[in-house]
Order: structure tokens, then C-alpha cells, then sequence
């Protein structure tokens, strides 16, 4: 079996965004599993306490404060990681940021960045790492692309089209790629985390919501990556819920985008959150953590289950009528 104690004792990744949510989960736990690591985000402070509790996990790790937004950072990183590993077997981008409210109503510096973190921020790795894979004639690289991929979130058109730009640009590179047998691009598809990001991220229009209780767990997010550095797969969805929200809007996609538009200008009509630009332009402040805010208590991850199988059978039952009926 290649997968041996000593192998990940010396196998090195490279994970941005990892101060908090996502990226800090994935990097608790490969820690876990003896991986080297270099973790990257703008904010020392953070970054700092992230290592800290890596180390304590049993990993190695280190951190170089990085805006993946600027090309020449991002080839540093890539230098800084090669200096002190000798190598990059996994790259994880999962650095993102995210602005919400009316799209006249959001300076555009906020749009721009949002632009540049997001899709330039991963085009960025993919450009000063897929190099250092064909000189080692291996690695992976992940992206942590969103659910955001397949659909548009309503009131975040910006953050929409980074995260369809991500998808198309790493479907590119797949195929591009793909004559490299031990180089490996995965996409993975989460749907909203129950994680740090919305309490980062900006908000405009009035606009303030919490993550829903339905939200994914991000070291279950977490996992679906680390699984990928074993099995790795083009195209990922983590959870049922994400294959749900997919598969809902494929079969009713105007109804799904009215029905989300409409909650969001309803949250927006009776809110009085004031405007905010959160982490697009400066690194984030605390807090320095996994999980975030709900709007009610998260219910079990069995009732979630239940409501999803449920989702599913009523959506099918639903479908086979309407089909019925359209043959009669």
C-alpha cells in the first residue's frame, strides 16, 4: 500500500484562504495526517494562531502572508514553499472573498477586488504551481470553487461571475492537462458553509443576513478535500445538500433564481444592517475560526438528511407527473 505513515510524513501542501473556514479545517486536518504545511492568507495574526494549532495537530507548518490577489505574492509563495519543503505536492485554493447588495450600490474597487481575489487569486496559483507539478511530474491542485459555479447567487452578480470564471478556467486546464497522468485538477462544488465567511464578507443595500442552519459543515468540506489528495476527481460535489441545490435548479432554474431573489430583497427590505466592506479590500479581523454564525440552531446532521431525502422524493414524484402528463 503507497500510502504509507513516512509518504505523507513527507508530502507537502500548500493551502490559501487558511486562517479561517474552510481552509483553516482543511489545514487542522491534514495536519492530523503528518503533512508538511505552508498556509497562506493576508492576515499575520491569524495565520499566526492557525499554525500554532496545526503544529499542536502534529503537523509541520509555516505561514507567509499572502494577497492571492497579487501575481508576484503568489509566485513567492510557491518559492517560499520549494525553499522550505524541496516540494508541492498539494495545492489547495481556497482564498475567496465575497460582497452582497445591490449591484449600482457596491463601489466598484469592492467589485474589482472581488474579481481579482477570486478568479485572478486562483488563476494565480494555477499559473506558478502546475509548473513546479511537471517538473516533479506530479501533484494536485483543488480548487474550492463553490455550488456558485452552476447558478447565480442573486445580489452577489460579482462573486457569481468569479466563481463561473473558476469553473471554466480550471475545466480548461483539465483538459489541458490531461496528458500529464500524475497531475490532477480537482473542482469541488460546496454549498454555503457554516463558517467564518459570512461574518467576513461584505454587505451593501442595507443588506445583513446569517448563514443558514441547513449550511455545510466546513470540516466536512474539509474531508471531501483531503479525500481528494487520495482519490483525486475531476468535478466534486461534497454533500448531498450541494447535489440537491444543483439538481433543483437544473430542473427549475427560472423558479429557483426568483424564489432566492425574492428572499434576499424581502432580508433587505426589513433589514437595518449598514454597509460594510468586510475582508475584500483588508485582511480579515476576528474571528479566527472554523465556524461561524447561524440564524437558528444547526439541526442534527440526521434531520438534515431526512429533509433532504425528503426534498429529493417529493421533487421526483413531482418530475414523474409532470411528465406523465405531458405524453398523456
Amino acid at each position: 500500500m503507497k500510502n504509507t505513515v513516512i509518504d505523507l510524513i513527507t508530502k507537502t501542501a500548500v493551502i490559501t484562504g487558511a486562517s479561517s473556514g474552510v481552509g483553516l479545517a482543511t489545514a487542522h486536518l491534514f495536519a492530523q495526517n503528518g503533512y508538511q504545511l505552508v498556509l497562506a492568507a493576508r492576515g499575520v495574526e491569524g495565520l499566526e494562531k492557525a499554525v500554532s494549532e496545526c503544529n499542536a495537530f502534529g503537523g509541520k507548518a509555516v505561514y507567509k502572508s499572502t494577497d492571492v490577489s497579487n501575481a508576484n505574492e503568489v509566485k513567492d509563495l510557491v518559492e517560499f514553499a520549494l525553499k522550505e519543503f524541496g516540494r508541492i505536492d498539494i495545492w489547495v485554493n481556497n482564498a475567496g472573498v465575497m460582497s452582497s447588495g445591490k449591484f449600482g450600490e457596491i463601489p466598484m474597487e469592492v467589485n474589482e477586488q472581488v474579481i481579482k481575489t477570486n478568479l485572478m487569486g486562483y488563476m494565480h496559483g494555477a499559473y506558478y504551481v502546475l509548473p513546479v507539478f511537471k517538473e516533479q511530474n506530479q501533484g494536485i491542485l483543488i480548487n474550492n470553487v463553490s455550488i456558485g459555479g452552476f447558478m447565480p447567487a442573486p445580489f452577489s452578480s460579482v462573486y457569481s461571475a468569479t466563481k463561473t470564471g473558476i469553473k471554466g478556467l480550471m475545466s480548461g486546464l483539465q483538459s489541458e492537462y490531461s496528458v500529464y497522468p500524475a497531475i490532477h485538477i480537482c473542482n469541488i462544488y460546496p454549498q454555503i458553509q457554516r463558517s467564518t465567511g459570512n461574518m467576513h464578507s461584505a454587505k451593501y443595500s442595507g443588506l445583513d443576513f446569517k448563514i443558514p442552519p441547513f449550511a455545510a459543515d466546513p470540516n466536512d468540506t474539509a474531508k471531501v478535500i483531503y479525500n481528494l489528495t487520495i482519490k483525486p476527481k475531476n468535478d466534486t460535489f461534497p454533500d448531498a445538500s450541494s447535489y440537491l441545490i444543483k439538481f433543483i435548479h437544473g430542473i427549475f432554474p427560472q423558479t429557483f433564481t426568483n424564489l432566492a431573489t425574492a428572499v434576499m430583497r424581502l432580508m433587505m427590505k426589513f433589514s437595518n444592517g449598514n454597509d460594510n466592506e468586510g475582508n475584500i479590500l483588508y485582511a480579515s479581523s476576528d474571528p479566527h475560526q472554523i465556524y461561524g454564525e447561524t440564524s437558528i440552531p444547526v439541526p442534527s446532521k440526521s434531520t438534515q438528511r431526512i429533509v433532504s431525502l425528503g426534498i429529493l422524493i417529493g421533487l421526483g414524484l413531482y418530475t414523474t407527473t409532470r411528465i406523465r402528463r405531458k405524453y398523456k
